[in-house]
């Protein structure tokens, strides 16, 4: 059965400024991809072998030469098969790459972003499996995989540089998920790139991915990150003040890279990241009995016995990241959530219902850190789900 929508009538010149308006705030917020100039002669290309691929917004007044450059999220792959799969899709080509809108650390609104408003604003596509890692030459012609994130990375950042990068005051090197990992693991790289006068920092968002056992008691994460860096070659892109101790592997964990990190470190993460529960304590390998389906993807449904064990996998966490606590050039923004990446959503970043620690916003902390107006060291006491102002998402972009 139908249902009446009565007309309702609206002046002309109102409707057209209304629709000019519209137009214009929809175009305002998209940002339009740039290819990298010669990535293909370069070798700087996709698993597919299309173009390394970022999008780019100016700055402008106070923040004409401040940079922001931040790298997506979106997992890894670990052997040819999964990489052969990954490049038919956005994670592993740039080919259909469309207009992004930018918001949280990327926004453009005084209001809600008034650390990086009016910086120029970076986000690398990621289309490499790596981490932005991975080099290796050799292609087989069959298969067509090419393997190189670093090569991706080193292009961009060379292409920054002479868009005005180089005269930078300030730079922040962020990303999200497999972005964050690359922003930690990049850091010293970034810096070092950078003129010596720039004030340098970088920021983890939901990259911090620790070294623990899952539910059977393998380390599978450990064998998975090791299998990333033998298939993309990534051992030799690794942060050498991590490989010049440990086995390579290894290096792919923060905890593992941070102790000799010379650039300051932000990291925001959820003591229960929703990723990390998912794949590294209760991956569905490890539950063939399909015990943990229901709890790993809402804690609340979770018995007394999951609870406990989600409980020891925090404490792991806060282990993992104690190290930064006593860090006078480190910041920390780890809030009881069950979340995966937390800067990129307005209403997560900075808003009146904004995720908070100790009465404070995730945008003002990293904001107060930046700029050196207080030694930011915010962590959830409590256990979950003991903060209310959680937003339980699980956006890996």
């Amino acid at each position: 059965m139908g249902s009446h929508n009565p007309t309702i009538w609206m002046h002309p010149f109102i409707f057209a400024l209304s629709t000019v308006l519209l137009t214009f705030t929809v175009i305002a917020k998209a940002v339009d991809v740039t290819f990298v100039a010669n990535a293909v002669q370069k070798g700087a290309v996709c698993l597919d072998g299309s173009p390394a691929a970022y999008y780019f917004s100016p700055g402008s007044g106070s923040g004409v030469n401040n940079w922001v450059v931040h790298m997506e999220g979106g997992g890894w792959c670990s052997n040819e098969e999964d990489c052969v799969e990954r490049k038919s899709n956005s994670r592993g080509s740039s080919t259909n790459s469309v207009p992004m809108s930018f918001s949280g650390i990327l926004g453009s609104s005084q209001k809600s972003n008034p650390g990086f408003y009016n910086w120029n604003k970076v986000k690398v596509r990621y289309c490499d499996g790596s981490s932005f890692t991975g080099d290796v030459e050799a292609v087989d012609p069959a298969k067509r995989v090419f393997y190189r994130g670093s090569r991706i990375w080193f292009a961009i950042v060379d292409e920054l540089l002479v868009k005005g990068m180089n005269k930078a005051q300030n730079a922040l090197l962020s990303g999200c998920s497999a972005g964050g990992l690359a922003s930690i693991l990049h850091c010293d790289k970034f810096r070092d790139l950078l003129p010596s006068t720039t004030k340098v920092k970088c920021f983890s968002d939901a990259g911090f991915f620790i070294n623990a056992k899952d539910i059977s008691g393998v380390e599978r994460i450990k064998s998975f990150f090791e299998d990333v860096m033998v298939t993309h070659g990534s051992a030799k892109n690794l942060p050498a003040s991590c490989t010049a101790r440990l086995p390579p592997g290894l290096c792919f964990f923060p905890q593992n890279v941070v102790p000799t990190l010379r650039t300051p470190l932000f990291v925001l993460n959820a003591a229960y990241d929703a990723w990390q529960i998912k794949n590294i304590l209760a991956p569905s390998s490890s539950d063939s009995s399909g015990a943990w389906k229901k709890c790993k993807l809402d804690i609340k449904a979770c018995s007394s016995a999951q609870s406990q064990t989600i409980q020891g996998f925090r404490a792991e966490f806060l282990n993992a990241v104690s190290g930064l606590r006593n860090s006078s050039s480190a910041g920390l923004f780890i809030d009881s959530c069950h979340a995966h990446c937390q800067s990129g959503r307005q209403a997560v970043w900075l808003n009146s219902g904004s995720t908070v620690v100790d009465n404070t916003q995730i945008g003002k902390a990293v904001g107060d850190w930046f700029y050196d107006r207080a030694a930011t060291k915010l962590i959830d006491s409590c256990s979950y789900p003991c903060n209310p102002s959680c937003h339980d998402v699980a956006d890996d972009s």
